[in-house]
């Protein structure tokens, strides 16, 4: 194994990993996500699906449009997904009549039937999240809004990255070595 640099958690420039928002939010998705795999696993569900069978129930036939939007994924995602929950007979897509440029997603009776299956899988969640109610309310509406600013914004490259990124193809020095 090559020599590690010495380092001190005094002259280490970035804040530890666990102090970062990032790794919070990265942290907490993985858990939740993995929370709903056995409870998705009878329904032959994966998450992403889940979520675009919730909205379906919710909200009736959708454009895949409006689907990408409510659940924040791209075509390149989402089309791939419907294809296998319609090879499954969970819903149908079609063009909308009035507009041939769209696409419509429908729930088959048999995606409606698999509503009563997931019938509290909403509330064994929440059970395992275990925040009090207002403490829940609170943190998913900071979490929307985290979203919201960082959809609306864009990060500012450090200088360093800034150069390095100028230099193209380049690419990144090997830090183990002086230029």
């Amino acid at each position: 194994m090559p020599d590690r640099p010495e380092t001190s958690e005094d002259d280490f420039p970035l804040p530890r990993v666990d102090e970062q928002m990032c790794f919070a939010l990265y942290a907490a998705s993985r858990a939740v996500t993995n929370l709903y795999r056995p409870l998705l696993e009878p329904l032959n569900l994966t998450y992403p699906q889940y979520l675009v069978m919730m909205l379906l129930w919710e909200r009736g036939e959708c454009s895949v449009k409006d689907v990408c939007s409510a659940l924040q994924l791209d075509y390149g995602t989402l089309t791939p997904l419907l294809k296998r929950l319609e090879a499954r007979g969970l819903l149908d897509r079609g063009r909308d009549p009035r507009d041939e440029r769209s696409v419509l997603v429908a729930l088959t009776p048999s995606g409606a039937r698999m509503r009563e299956l997931a019938e509290g899988i909403p509330e064994a969640v929440g059970e395992a999240i275990d925040l009090p109610e207002e403490e829940f309310e609170s943190t998913r509406l900071a979490l929307r809004r985290l979203t919201g600013n960082v959809l609306g914004g864009r990060a500012r490259m450090p200088a360093r990255l800034a150069a390095l990124a100028g230099e193209g193809a380049r690419g990144a020095p090997d830090p183990g070595t002086q230029d």
